[in-house]
């Protein structure tokens, strides 16, 4: 009863859906938060287990997932440079057994259900822990324990290293250029979050910062040539691969010495304690979106969501947005019971969408949107992504839609109306279809492309479709569009009617 009051009071303050929207799910893999569900799983169930957990996502109107491939420099992939992750064989540096590719499995499999794949990489932190028998003899931490500090009982990169630097790139870059992922994507996990104790760096200070009269920007030098390097370097390999942060959720508090910052107070920022300057990314141009982790309620003293929110808004510089939502701490937070308030994602989601420059949201994690708290996963799906939603473009990357489909025709049968149409040539910047969307409306309706609810389907199964949903007896008017992978859209094909028949 409580999940029907929470959907009729929502449905009470209807809100349209936007047609493109970003709506992803991280899936964590560091301490088998989201999957695979423990370690040493055979590969069969952990394909199973992520199928199941796409599926499930799918059926709540996710259009993208991010999933983290490498938590602590490890890798859930094929690495010639790093070791297989205990997380997810049970010891680390041993491969699946039979063996497997879990990488380009996730890939494939989030493609086909229309999701972008975002592939989520912690860049500096190296262990979960130091206990020794956990870490491999041949861990790069026993290979170049120069590289590394012991920091908040775990071992960290070096990130004033210029070694360090250029090895964390070509990492990544090594799955830029062997995998179809279609971002790269950081946490908030730069320079470690503070403890009690300094971070233990002056000698390195002393060594590679001697053209900084502050530590504290060096460091901040430091992430900055990371975040520039593999910029141009992403691009430079794939062009249509993006690049994103997610940052933890105050870039900056204002103060009388900086005035650009969020009206919150206390606690951590980007830029004086983790040494990520969010801002000046964007500014620079360096990341094309940006998911900041606003893991606080509406009205909350220090750090007021509606606050933060319009603030990332006005500091986007014309990149996407994204924001972090925080279902895990429903009925979770001990300090303030307003998460537990059945009614607070639902405002927040509304509030974003009510906000320019924002583009959607990211739920941390899979398994506390699956878990359905406070009915979260009822309203995603009976609600606010009742109707599916494309990404939305990045003209800064690609603009150029693709040629529209053509000859469509229909087949009437007595299970279904069948669809089937040819695919464009390429556009004229060579770009081919990465997938189709099926519009339908009942005859006698204007047919709407910007309305989301004229999209049946989302559709990457190549050029024909069957819509088993259609009512027998009704007659409908269909068309196509064709969409590239960055999801320009093109114009509707010719209408074709159809009516599955009695």
């Amino acid at each position: 009863m409580a999940v029907l009051f929470v959907l009729l009071h929502l449905t009470a303050h209807a809100q349209p859906s936007p047609k493109r929207e970003f709506r992803g799910v991280w899936i964590a893999t560091v301490a088998n938060i989201d999957w695979p569900s423990q370690k040493g799983l055979s590969p069969v169930v952990q394909m199973d287990e992520f199928r199941y957990i796409l599926d499930e996502h799918q059926k709540s109107g996710i259009n993208a997932v991010v999933v983290q491939v490498r938590p602590t420099t490890d890798a859930l992939y094929r690495s010639q440079k790093e070791l297989w992750s205990h997380w997810l064989t049970g010891k680390q540096g041993e491969a699946p057994n039979p063996p497997y590719d879990p990488l380009a499995f996730q890939i494939e499999e989030a493609h086909k259900r229309g999701m972008e794949f975002h592939a989520w990489f912690n860049p500096y932190r190296a262990t979960h822990d130091t206990v020794s028998a956990t870490i491999s003899k041949d861990h790069i931490t026993r290979k170049k324990p120069e590289w590394f500090i012991q920091y908040g009982g775990k071992f960290y990169f070096k990130p004033g290293l210029p070694e360090v630097r250029h090895y964390i790139i070509g990492v990544i870059m090594d799955v830029v250029r062997n995998y179809d992922v279609d971002a790269i994507h950081f946490d908030d996990y730069f320079y470690p979050y503070p403890t009690k104790d300094p971070f233990p760096d002056d000698e390195d200070f002393a060594t590679y910062g001697t053209n900084f009269t502050n530590k504290d920007d060096w460091r901040r030098y430091n992430v900055d040539e990371v975040i520039r390097v593999l910029s141009d370097s992403i691009k430079k390999e794939k062009p249509y691969v993006k690049f994103g942060v997610s940052p933890f959720g105050i870039w900056r508090n204002k103060t009388e010495l900086e005035p650009r910052g969020s009206d919150s107070k206390g606690g951590i920022t980007n830029y004086d304690h983790l040494y990520a300057d969010i801002r000046g990314w964007l500014e620079k141009g360096w990341i094309d979106y940006n998911v900041p982790q606003i893991y606080f309620h509406l009205g909350h003293p220090n750090a007021d969501y509606g606050k933060l929110l319009d603030w990332w808004s006005k500091n986007s510089f014309g990149k996407h947005l994204y924001i972090g939502q925080g279902p895990y701490k429903i009925n979770n937070d001990r300090v303030y019971k307003q998460w537990s308030d059945p009614l607070e994602t639902g405002r927040q989601i509304r509030l974003n969408r009510q906000t320019p420059d924002v583009q959607g949201s990211v739920f941390f994690s899979s398994k506390s949107v699956m878990a359905n708290p406070n009915g979260i996963q009822d309203s995603l799906r009976q609600h606010y992504y009742q109707n599916l939603a494309l990404l939305p473009t990045m003209p800064w990357l690609d603009s150029i839609a693709p040629n529209t489909p053509s000859e469509l025709k229909v087949i009437n049968t007595t299970d279904a109306v069948a669809l089937r149409w040819k695919a464009p040539s390429a556009a004229p910047d060579g770009n081919l279809a990465r997938y189709y969307v099926v519009y339908r409306v009942p005859q006698g309706q204007i047919m709407n492309p910007e309305n989301p609810a004229h999209i049946l389907a989302i559709h990457n199964g190549g050029t024909t479709y069957t819509d088993t949903s259609a009512q027998a007896g009704q007659r409908y008017i269909y068309a196509v569009t064709a969409v590239d992978r960055l999801h320009n859209e093109s114009s509707l094909s010719a209408k074709a009617t159809g009516k599955r028949k009695k």
